[in-house]
């Protein structure tokens, strides 16, 4: 366990629930997870009255973005939970502080069935924009996985994004005003509205599994990336995938890394990873 200050605080845990039209929504938008709400929700309001960190001073969420995400698959999820009960559980790895860039929060999030099995386990950081500063500990560095040097990608996956893109995106259940207003990014230094983190990271693991693994989510047990740059509504984004050859542990799982970038211009995705059992390998588009 870190020694950082609010290293193991727990996070009250949070009911989650889905439909099939939810399923299929996030499929058509590349979408995020939601919690039970049927409504629109006031994001700033939410995100204010969570629980403080012990230990840490308070941070203003109206100035977050997301900075890297892995997540673990361990079990297929149904397409709809109707008739069972789920939740997140999350607790707070550490807090960091990157001093005038601001400070990280990386917490650990699990999906379960309550009272019986975990179905998924993430471990994800919020960057805090120009929030540091507070004599907190710097933090660990993090692994990086490069693509190799001088090779070809396998895989070059393309998506154009539109106008609407971030506002259907945000159906999904995020409505951080930061992706359908200007106002919150300019604030930021963003010069406007920018599309959800999630959803590059999302389109990333859609490319993989389209084009490696015949669409199949059982050929996906670990997916990371780390969020670089934003994206703006109506970029062309392309993903370009390496198949390193490494078959981790003797199960056959096969490691993948990649990039994402605007095209014709700056990585948006980085530290991309993920372990795969792939089908095969070649160019899409979508």
């Amino acid at each position: 366990m870190s020694s950082s200050p609010g290293a193991g605080f727990e996070y009250p845990s949070q009911d989650v629930a889905w439909l099939k039209r939810d399923v299929l929504l996030f499929a058509h938008t590349v979408g995020s997870f939601k919690q039970t709400d049927q409504e629109v929700i006031d994001f700033y309001a939410r995100s204010s009255g969570a629980r403080p960190i012990p230990g840490v001073p308070p941070f203003d969420h109206r100035r977050v973005v997301d900075g890297q995400r892995l997540m673990v698959f361990l079990k297929p999820l149904p397409p709809s939970s109707q008739g069972r009960e789920f939740e997140l559980k999350s607790k707070v790895i550490g807090v960091y502080d990157k001093g005038k860039a601001g400070s990280v929060v990386e917490t650990e999030t699990t999906l379960a069935e309550k009272g019986g099995d975990d179905y998924t386990k993430s471990v994800g950081s919020a960057f805090f924009v120009g929030q540091g500063n507070w004599g907190g500990p710097k933090g660990p560095s993090t692994p990086n996985f490069p693509p190799p040097e001088g090779k070809k990608p396998d895989v070059v996956h393309v998506t154009q994004t539109t106008r609407v893109s971030a506002h259907l995106y945000r159906l999904n259940g995020d409505y951080n005003p930061l992706h359908a207003t200007p106002e919150p990014g300019q604030k930021m230094g963003f010069g406007g509205a920018i599309m959800h983190g999630l959803f590059s990271w999302n389109t990333a693991c859609h490319a993989l599994l389209q084009s490696l693994g015949d669409s199949d989510p059982a050929r996906m047990r670990e997916f990371q990336a780390r969020f670089a740059a934003p994206v703006r509504p109506g970029d062309r984004l392309i993903t370009e995938a390496w198949r390193m050859g490494d078959v981790a542990r003797d199960d056959g799982w096969e490691e993948i890394r990649f990039v994402m970038r605007v095209e014709g211009g700056k990585v948006v995705l980085s530290n991309g990873r993920a372990l795969m059992k792939c089908s095969g390998a070649g160019s899409s588009k979508l």
